[in-house]
């Protein structure tokens, strides 16, 4: 089976993020192992994650994002 253009980009960006949740995923490990909180990593996390999507998305793509999430938590997404 031959693979289309999307699913070359859909494929690399899943490659993409697992590198990255790879990452997050020891940055957690580490400052949790320092002794810091889990609610002062998770804020920091949230925190530089918006800063960084400010950066790089117009603020209406930022609040869809947050409006999703709330959403999602509302849901019990985050429980399952």
């Amino acid at each position: 089976m031959q693979m289309t253009a999307t699913q070359a980009v859909d494929d690399d960006t899943l490659a993409e993020l697992n590198q990255a949740g790879a990452g997050v995923d020891r940055a957690i490990h580490t400052m949790l192992e320092r002794g810091l909180s889990p609610v002062s990593v998770a804020s920091a996390l949230l925190g530089g994650a918006l800063c960084l999507m400010s950066r790089t998305m117009g603020d209406e793509a930022v609040l869809q994002l947050l409006r999703n999430a709330e959403a999602g938590v509302r849901a019990g997404d985050l429980r399952q």
